[in-house]
């Protein structure tokens, strides 16, 4: 995802508990007991703290988020977190702090430690941007795959999930020999095919880098041989991606300001897309509200989380706005536990929770 603050504050605290949300003011009211959070170089005790509301738009948000569901603050002190990954053979959450270039986990007994670095950039030569990982997946063997800014690809690391190293399997790099710009969001479909989105926010200079060799950002499959196949460049900033429930729709938020959409094409029997189609336009909430379309889940039912201005917003699979879990900030990213009782979201410098019904 994009993130627009450096303001490299690595304090990072954590806790357990129930719900999640998030704001830009620090959050308050407190409602349990300090957990130690710790990583490499810090060590913080925080309370939980609840913050944000949930705005109600239609009655369906009731069977999604129990009415009184309240924001909870795990963890924060983050540059631009991102990417949040649970891990259920663990109970963990696997989430990424893109400018440092780190991953990190956290779980209710032992709150937030350092999971891996560097993540995202892996070269010696010193650079700027947004070095580190964005999106993180599991492949079908239950793989760490990664959307690696710095490096610029989709990779997988080479080590177990509980013995995690940076060492990587590159999966894509290039399109018909000029380099990625810079992998962004991805998701599995059931064959194993991986699609991906290419946007220029892991790039030093972004748009106009002088190291960027693509001249559009495009949004990709890659066969399990390793084939590479461009699906769209129509869109100006492709970022979170994620397939309906029966894999016949793929979703596509676009992060431009300009054109703060989420788009829905049809996924034909080859793989490949069609019928490209606005799903919803956010352009003008962009003006009140802070956040670009960024990541996105779907539930079994077909409900879309997709964060965007406000927070995470809910949609119905045919485009009606449920309701929005209001950050009042940039949010980045969101993430299910399997049986979808809890959602974990990223935004800005903090890692939150909501309990959903």
């Amino acid at each position: 995802m994009r993130y627009t603050y450096y303001t490299l504050l690595l304090v990072l605290g954590s806790w357990l508990a129930g719900s999640c949300q998030k704001s830009q003011k620090e959050p308050s009211d407190s409602t349990a007991t300090n957990s130690t959070a710790t990583t490499d170089t810090v060590m913080t005790q925080t309370p939980i703290t609840t913050t944000g509301s949930i705005v109600k738009l239609d009655d369906r948000l009731d069977k999604i988020i129990k009415p009184g569901a309240t924001i909870e603050v795990l963890a924060k002190g983050f540059t631009w977190s991102e990417g949040p990954l649970w891990l259920p053979q663990d109970n963990k959450l696997l989430f990424c702090d893109i400018p440092p270039n780190k991953i990190y986990q956290w779980t209710e007994e032992s709150g937030l430690e350092l999971y891996l670095s560097p993540s995202g950039y892996t070269s010696t030569q010193p650079r700027g941007g947004e070095v580190g990982s964005n999106g993180l997946i599991l492949d079908k063997e239950g793989r760490l795959v990664l959307c690696q800014h710095g490096d610029r690809r989709m990779a997988r690391m080479d080590a177990p999930l509980r013995a995690p190293k940076p060492t990587f399997v590159i999966l894509a790099d290039n399109y018909e020999g000029k380099k990625l710009n810079s992998p962004n969001d991805a998701v599995y479909k059931s064959n194993g095919d991986l699609y991906f989105t290419d946007p220029p926010y892991g790039l030093e200079k972004n748009i106009d880098d002088p190291a960027k060799e693509l001249p559009y950002q495009g949004v990709y499959r890659v066969t399990p041989d390793g084939t590479v196949q461009l699906l769209t460049k129509e869109l100006s900033r492709p970022n979170g991606i994620a397939f309906s429930p029966d894999e016949k729709t793929l979703y596509v938020a676009n992060s431009d300001p300009e054109r703060a959409i989420w788009m829905v094409y049809d996924v034909q029997p080859d793989g490949n897309i069609a019928d490209g189609r606005v799903f919803f336009d956010a352009t003008e909430m962009l003006k009140k509200e802070p956040g670009n379309p960024d990541g996105l889940k779907i539930n079994k039912e077909g409900i879309l989380f997709a964060t965007g201005p406000g927070g995470v917003l809910i949609f119905s699979p045919e485009g009606k706005h449920l309701g929005t879990i209001k950050t009042g900030q940039a949010t980045a990213n969101c993430a299910f536990t399997p049986d979808e009782s809890t959602l974990y979201i990223t935004a800005h410098m903090y890692l939150m929770r909501v309990k959903l019904k």
